[in-house]
C-alpha cells in the first residue's frame, strides 16, 4: 500500500508543479522561456520525487513507465494495476489542487485547460500527435530502463538522468502536443478541464493514452532485445 500512496503523491506533485507552471507561464512558441520553464518544471519534479519516493515505489509516477517496467519483468501484474490506479488518481488530485489555487487566487490559466495536452502544434492531426508521443515516450522509457538496469551501475545518478531526459523530450514536444509521455498526467487535467466547462481536451485524450503506452511497451521490447 505504501508504494501506491507514494505513486499517488508523486503523480499529484508532477501535475501540480509541471502543469501548474505551464498554466502560469504559458507555452506560446513566441516565448521560448515558457517552453524551457515548463520543461524544467516537469524534469525537476522527477528529480525531486526520485530522491524522495524512489526507494519506496521506484518513482514511476507514469503508466508508460510502469508498462515498460512490467514488460521488462521488473514488476508484477497486481502491482502494475495498483500503480496505474494510484497514478491516475494522483493526477486528478493534482489538477484539483490547481483548480483550487488558480480559482481562489484569480490567476489566469495561460494554457486554457489546466495544462492539458492537445494537437494544435500538429494542426489537429491525430496521427502526427500519436507518432510524436510514441517517439518521445520511447526515448524517455529507454533512458529509464537503461539507467536503472543492474548492469548500468549509475546508482545515485539515475534520478538526475531521468529528470534531464524528461526535460529533453519536453523541449521538442511542448510545441507539438504539449508533451504528455504520461497518460495519467494527461487524464487528470483533461477531466478537470471538462468539469470546469472546457471539454475540448477530452476529444483527443485517447492520443495521450495510446501513444505513451505504445511508446513504453516498444521501449521495453527494444531494450530487452538489446540487453541480451
Amino acid at each position: 500500500m505504501k508504494k501506491y500512496i507514494s505513486e499517488f503523491i508523486g503523480t499529484a506533485v508532477l501535475v501540480t508543479l509541471g502543469c501548474g507552471t505551464a498554466m502560469l507561464v504559458g507555452c506560446d512558441a513566441a516565448s521560448g522561456s515558457g517552453y524551457l520553464l515548463t520543461a524544467l518544471a516537469f524534469g525537476l519534479v522527477i528529480v525531486a520525487m526520485a530522491y524522495s519516493i524512489g526507494n519506496i515505489s521506484g518513482c514511476h509516477i507514469n503508466p508508460a513507465v510502469s508498462i515498460g517496467v512490467l514488460l521488462s519483468g521488473g514488476m508484477k501484474t497486481k502491482d502494475f494495476a495498483g500503480y496505474i490506479i494510484s497514478q491516475v488518481l494522483g493526477a486528478i488530485a493534482g489538477a484539483v489542487i490547481l483548480a483550487a489555487i488558480f480559482g481562489l487566487g484569480g490567476v489566469t490559466d495561460m494554457t486554457g485547460g489546466f495544462g492539458s495536452n492537445g494537437l494544435a502544434g500538429v494542426n489537429g492531426n491525430a496521427a502526427a500527435g500519436l507518432l510524436v508521443e510514441i517517439v518521445l515516450t520511447f526515448i524517455f522509457v529507454m533512458a529509464i530502463l537503461g539507467v536503472t538496469s543492474s548492469k548500468a551501475g549509475h546508482g545515485s545518478f539515475a534520478g538526475l538522468v531521468i529528470g534531464l531526459t524528461l526535460v529533453l523530450v519536453h523541449i521538442l514536444g511542448i510545441g507539438l502536443t504539449g508533451t504528455s509521455v504520461n497518460p495519467a498526467r494527461s487524464i487528470g487535467p483533461a477531466l478537470i478541464a471538462a468539469i470546469s466547462g472546457n471539454p475540448a481536451p477530452l476529444s483527443c485524450l485517447w492520443v495521450f493514452i495510446v501513444g505513451p503506452l505504445a511508446g513504453g511497451a516498444l521501449a521495453a521490447a527494444v531494450y530487452k532485445f538489446l540487453e541480451k
